[in-house]
Formats: structure tokens, C-alpha cells, sequence
């Protein structure tokens, strides 16, 4: 991971930035939240910096933590009525222009792909179409929330699509990952992914793009 170019890596923090600010953005920059959130990076950061991620013979593999964690703090948050009434108070427009970072994610894939870090099947060229997401969520947000033009049935039909395409592209991380459970892309697996500070891709924009879109289809579905 030494040969990767600095504008790489400049690349992909300013885009974990960018989600986090368009995320504290639609929550009314919580003081809370904040501070969870800076928690998290910081123990996460300095795990990653360690090289724990990088240890891929366990099983379960210790990679798991980054998506399983988030995972149970997103259930916590819908079932608990203090997660309720955050999620109440969530702006789903603005959490709709949230979904504007994918493109740069994807970008950061590809340029990884070429740098043989990440296999062609998690790119564009591959199978993953994440980024169609990135380029009509500004559309979606204009047309559906200031201009009022896409009903409900729009709206929720573009959060679902774009719900399916981020689980195709996570299981195809996992799956191409070099753990016991690898099923593809065995020439060239996704590695890049177990090093800082690529895991906070896994590990802070999938669970905050993931939450958006779950956030967006229960209060469309309402």
C-alpha cells in the first residue's frame, strides 16, 4: 500500500469529510452526535493504524467489527425511542444530498483498482454501479424536495434501488476480501480495504449511507 499517490489517499479523507459533514448537516450538527462520531474515528483510526484489520486468518474475521458494529447501533437507533426521535428529526432531503459522496467513493475504487489494490469487479467496470446513485441523488434532491415533482413512489423507489446497489457492493467487498471466506477475485483481492485509511469506508460511510437510505424509506413509507 506504500506505492499508492498521496492525492489518493487526500482524495479519499476529504470524502469521509465530506459524508460526515452532509450527515451532522441533516441531523442540525448534534453536539452528540458529533462526539460519537469523533469517538468512533478515533478508536477506529488507531486500530486500523495498527495494523488489526491486516490480520486476515481468523474467523470470524476481525474485519467483521468495522460493518458489524454500526450495524447494531443502526438497530439500537430504530427500535429505542431516543433513536426514534432522532431519526424523527432527521431532514431525509438533505440526507438525499448525502448520497452525492458515492461518486468520489467510486472514484477512489477505480484509481485503487488501478493500483492493484481492489479487483475490476468492485468498480465501475466491474459490477458495481454505486455511482448512478452519486449522480442522480442531486436530480432526485431537486426534483423530489424543491421542486416537489417526484411523488412518494418516486422517492422511495430510487432509495430502494439505490439500497440494493450498496449491498451488492458490499458483499462483493467481503466476498473478494482475502479472508477464509473469499469467493472471488482471488488474482488480485480487495486489500486496500484493511488499511487506514480505507477502512473508514467500511467502517463510517457504507453504516451512515446505509442509515440515510433506511432513515428515507421508513419516513417516505409513513
Amino acid at each position: 500500500m506504500e506505492h499508492l499517490p498521496l492525492s489518493l489517499y487526500l482524495l479519499f479523507v476529504l470524502t469521509a469529510l465530506l459524508t460526515l459533514i452532509l450527515f451532522f448537516r441533516a441531523a442540525g450538527f448534534s453536539k452528540g452526535l458529533i462526539s460519537i462520531f469523533s469517538l468512533w474515528l478515533i478508536i477506529q483510526s488507531i486500530l486500523s493504524i495498527s495494523g488489526f484489520y491486516q490480520v486476515t486468518n481468523l474467523m470470524p474475521p476481525r474485519f467483521i467489527l468495522l460493518i458489524l458494529l454500526p450495524i447494531i447501533l443502526i438497530v439500537i437507533t430504530f427500535l429505542t425511542k431516543n433513536g426514534k426521535n432522532f431519526i424523527a428529526r432527521l431532514d431525509i432531503g438533505k440526507l438525499t444530498t448525502l448520497h452525492i459522496i458515492r461518486i468520489p467513493v467510486e472514484l477512489t475504487l477505480y484509481w485503487l483498482f488501478l493500483h492493484k489494490a481492489v479487483p475490476e469487479v468492485m468498480t465501475f467496470e466491474g459490477r458495481n454501479f454505486d455511482i448512478l446513485c452519486g449522480i442522480t441523488a442531486p436530480l432526485v434532491y431537486y426534483f423530489g424536495y424543491v421542486k416537489n415533482v417526484f411523488n412518494k413512489k418516486v422517492l422511495l423507489a430510487w432509495n430502494i434501488i439505490c439500497l440494493l446497489l450498496l449491498v451488492n457492493i458490499v458483499s462483493t467487498a467481503l466476498l473478494s476480501a482475502p479472508f477464509p471466506t473469499q469467493q472471488i477475485a482471488f488474482s488480485q483481492p480487495n486489500i486496500a480495504l484493511l488499511y487506514f485509511p480505507f477502512t473508514l469506508l467500511p467502517g463510517l460511510i457504507v453504516p451512515i449511507v446505509l442509515f440515510s437510505h433506511l432513515v428515507s424509506i421508513s419516513k417516505l413509507i409513513d
